[in-house]
């Protein structure tokens, strides 16, 4: 073997020993060695491009959607609170007699019509029963006036004749032991109806609280029927009415309805306020707690509320009714003197002695700032979508 070969094979062998030390004395016999990892040169690489934003055809259709249920929610958010801000302007003790068309009369007879039957039988055909009954609620010397008439399909009158008629407590009328039935007397009227009453505390119902029922047997030509008037009463007439002042105050019209109470707890009153051309202007309210003795309860006809409705003076105050409510029992109630028609007439106020400032209470201002955060946070969705 020449020089030169000796000198390669030595170079050999030593790359060899360099690449089996490298990778440790314990390699496994036979397993090639790696090859060297190949040499970089070193280049100038050109800066990568960020990639270009774009919206797929249903990427921008889902933004579009939810730009759309924000705007909804926004619109809904924002009617809320205008409408709960208008609808408690006023508080609750005093509001427009518009709102509640079923108190502008609380007085009126209540009327019934249906046909002439008899329990579980078939009506009569052309025959209706009409009756009325002055008042549900009856207390102390209360009494109660029904009538009842008949008429046919074109509303016309027809010979009507009460049979029977008695007055008996419910749930005991059909037990042996219970109150004896009392008959009630039904008489002609000026109008042609048959009318009855009943006074509890003089007919057999002066130690009796509950309801009382008044059955009437009817025949209209040998067709036969039934009517029945239900009655609740209490004999304890909790307070006596004892007058009525007024006083402007604080921006708003006192009425103070003075009584003297006999029973203690909670009273609940009511009133409705006329104009002086008689038009029906506010419901005006008292719900609190009262003791015994002289008292007076406050009806407070709000200022904001006048300079709204800008009501002709005087007005009147009229209708008042109260009762002292009873809670866990039957009845529920027992029921002050009823104050029918007129009952006070104010003075003459300028318009501008009354405030033109909102109701304001801790729970008005809570909903408030809970509706406001509704609508501020739909306007943030909705800015934050329309960038």
């Amino acid at each position: 073997m020449g020089k030169p070969a000796l000198v390669a094979a030595a170079c050999a062998i030593g790359v060899a020993l360099m690449v089996a030390l490298s990778f440790g004395r314990d390699a496994p016999a036979g397993v090639p060695a790696p090859l060297p990892a190949p040499v970089v040169t070193a280049a100038v690489e050109a800066p990568i491009a960020p990639p270009a934003v774009s919206f797929s055809a249903s990427a921008v259709q889902a933004r579009r959607a939810q730009l759309e249920l924000w705007q909804q929610r926004l619109a809904r958010s924002e009617d809320t609170l205008t409408k709960y801000k208008t609808s408690t302007r006023y508080p609750h003790e005093a509001r427009p007699l518009a709102e509640h068309p079923d108190q502008l009369r609380p007085f009126d007879p209540v009327a019934e019509e249906m046909p002439l039957r008899t329990p579980g039988g078939q009506p009569a055909k052309g025959v209706h029963v009409r009756s009325t009954q002055d008042r549900v609620f009856a207390s102390g010397a209360e009494s109660v006036r029904v009538t009842v008439r008949a008429v046919d399909d074109d509303d016309r009158p027809l010979p009507l004749l009460v049979t029977r008629a008695v007055a008996f407590d419910l749930p005991d009328a059909r037990r042996p032991a219970g109150r004896p039935q009392v008959p009630v007397n039904f008489t002609e009227a000026a109008d042609g109806s048959l009318a009855a009453v009943l006074q509890p505390s003089t007919q057999g119902f002066s130690d009796f609280a509950g309801t009382i029922r008044i059955q009437a047997y009817l025949n209209q030509a040998g067709q036969l029927g039934n009517v029945n008037f239900d009655v609740v009463y209490n004999p304890l007439v909790p307070a006596e009415w004892a007058g009525v002042r007024e006083a402007l105050q604080a921006g708003s019209l006192d009425f103070f309805l003075k009584a003297r109470v006999a029973q203690p707890g909670r009273y609940v009153v009511s009133a409705r306020v006329d104009d002086a051309t008689g038009k029906p202007f506010a419901l005006l309210s008292f719900n609190d707690e009262v003791a015994v003795g002289e008292q007076e309860f406050r009806l407070r006809l709000f200022g904001k509320l006048v300079r709204d409705g800008r009501p002709a003076f005087p007005l009147t105050l009229r209708d008042v009714q109260g009762f002292l409510l009873l809670p866990d029992r039957f009845p529920d109630r027992a029921m002050l003197p009823r104050q029918a028609g007129a009952v006070h007439t104010s003075q003459a106020y300028a318009l501008d002695s009354f405030s033109d400032a909102e109701w304001s209470s801790e729970e008005r201002s809570r909903y408030l700032a809970e509706l406001s955060k509704d609508v501020d946070e739909a306007k943030r969705q909705v800015d934050a979508l329309n960038r």
